[in-house]
């Protein structure tokens, strides 16, 4: 069997650069006040939380050197 080889033409693809469609998009509509309010909201609670968590992770993290922890008398007890 053999393929039978047919020229195939790229100009079309020389010409794609030069191409300038004339549709345009249509304009985006405006978000409503109540979509603005709800964008603000959700931010504002994702700033909260984040920095909710990092005031109450912050002790957690924070290194002790052994010398300042305490020992009872009752553990020492000789």
């Amino acid at each position: 069997m053999s393929r039978r080889r047919e020229p195939v033409p790229f100009a079309f693809l020389a010409e794609t650069d030069s191409f300038r469609s004339n549709v345009t998009a249509p304009p985006r509509e405006r978000a409503s006040t109540a979509q603005l309010a709800a964008r603000w909201l959700m931010g504002l609670t994702i700033v909260g939380g984040l920095v909710g968590a990092l005031v109450i992770g912050t002790p957690s993290m924070s290194h002790q050197s052994p010398a300042a922890t305490q020992h009872s008398e009752a553990s020492d007890g000789r």
